[in-house]
């Protein structure tokens, strides 16, 4: 079996990432390919798209969401993603219980002997006016029958598990500030969310896997698990294997992928990109030192905003009021820090509409 090295791996994740070349197709189409943007920052997916797609309009962007073709969620490891509307119709369901058991297992204590069926109905008996409301006003609609238990877990159980909600507009647009008010998908999407497949078949967890590949393979099963929060698929990767071809990586692990996907030549140049904060790209592995060295792993669950060198995690990035600043966690050759310093400016001038362009690199950390 064909061994895969890091440089290897890297390369393939950029390509599928759209971060080897800027890639020209619509946002939506992005979105979709991504499988989605982990969205938690409302500001961070804009950054994540500016980096890969040419001339991104964030406009395109809001515009999407104030027409409902994309939408603000929970789903993928009970994160907020921003995902097509018809991805998160077909795959919600699927997702219903990882969802529940990531909530039970943080607050279990606190939720222990609620009717989960019981207070999913009151939920929605709340919501059905149509009216979007805050975690908060939907906690105190129903508090009256379940007052022993604390607001925050009841509120987290509701949004993001019990009741398939959307976070609306304005959160998540352009530059706009607005608190998470959440509206039922049903309503404001048009129709329900697809159910379950009758008889224990998954056609989604099939579909899961194909668009994983596609985006992030070659990739083990413990990636695909660690990206989605579920259980690892293993029986829609076992229907499936008939049509994957399998590879290793340099720890020996088996590494699944679409025959077709692109795989480049490892020695394939990298262009400097800057990354938003907790970035699927970084995110989406369980292994990921394909694109960031074990010592740096925690800078991608911290929030830290990272600057790719070479395909590889080598500086943080922050705003300074109008100014991109770069903190490289080691030192960089003075090509590497002119063409960050390029790729900066080039954001900051993105950040700023185009008022300015100041980017500082500073000394390694």
């Amino acid at each position: 079996m064909t061994v895969l090295d890091t440089r290897a791996l890297n390369r393939a994740t950029l390509a599928r990432q759209l971060l080897l070349d800027r890639a020209d197709v619509p946002v939506v189409d992005a979105v979709a390919h991504l499988c989605g943007l982990q969205a938690q920052e409302p500001q961070e997916p804009f950054v994540g798209l500016w980096s890969r797609l040419r001339a991104f309009d964030p406009a395109a962007l809001s515009d999407l969401l104030t027409g409902r073709a994309v939408v603000r969620t929970h789903l993928m490891r009970r994160t907020v993603h921003l995902l097509t509307a018809e991805d998160v119709l077909a795959w919600r369901s699927r997702h219903d219980a990882m969802l529940r058991q990531r909530v039970v297992g943080t607050y279990r204590r606190e939720l222990e002997g609620i009717d989960f069926d019981a207070l999913a109905a009151a939920g929605r008996a709340v919501l059905a006016d149509g009216e979007p409301r805050t975690a908060a006003e939907l906690v105190r609609a129903v508090a009256d029958r379940w007052p022993t238990t604390p607001p925050r877990p009841l509120g987290e159980l509701l949004v993001a598990a019990l009741v398939p909600v959307a976070q609306v507009p304005p959160r998540g647009l352009w530059r706009a500030k607005g608190g998470v008010r959440n509206a039922p998908l049903a309503t404001w999407l048009g129709r329900e969310v697809d159910p379950p497949a009758p008889g224990g078949d998954d056609p989604v967890g099939r579909v899961l896997v194909r668009r994983y590949l596609a985006a992030y393979g070659p990739a083990a099963t413990a990636d695909l698990r660690a990206w989605s929060g579920l259980a690892g698929l293993p029986a829609a990767v076992a229907a499936l294997r008939g049509e994957l071809v399998a590879f290793r990586d340099e720890r020996g692990r088996e590494l699944l992928d679409l025959p077709d996907a692109p795989r480049p030549d490892p020695d394939t140049p990298a262009p400097v990109r800057y990354l938003p904060a907790f970035d699927n790209a970084i995110l989406g592995y369980d292994d990921r030192t394909r694109i960031i060295d074990t010592a740096h792993r925690g800078l991608s669950v911290a929030g830290e905003r990272v600057v790719l060198v070479d395909g590889r995690v080598a500086a943080t990035w922050r705003v300074e009021g109008d100014a991109v600043v770069v903190t490289p966690l080691r030192a960089l050759s003075r090509a590497d820090r002119d063409a960050v310093a390029e790729e900066g400016r080039a954001l900051a001038s993105f950040l700023t509409d185009h008022d300015g362009d100041r980017v500082r690199v500073a000394d390694p950390a």
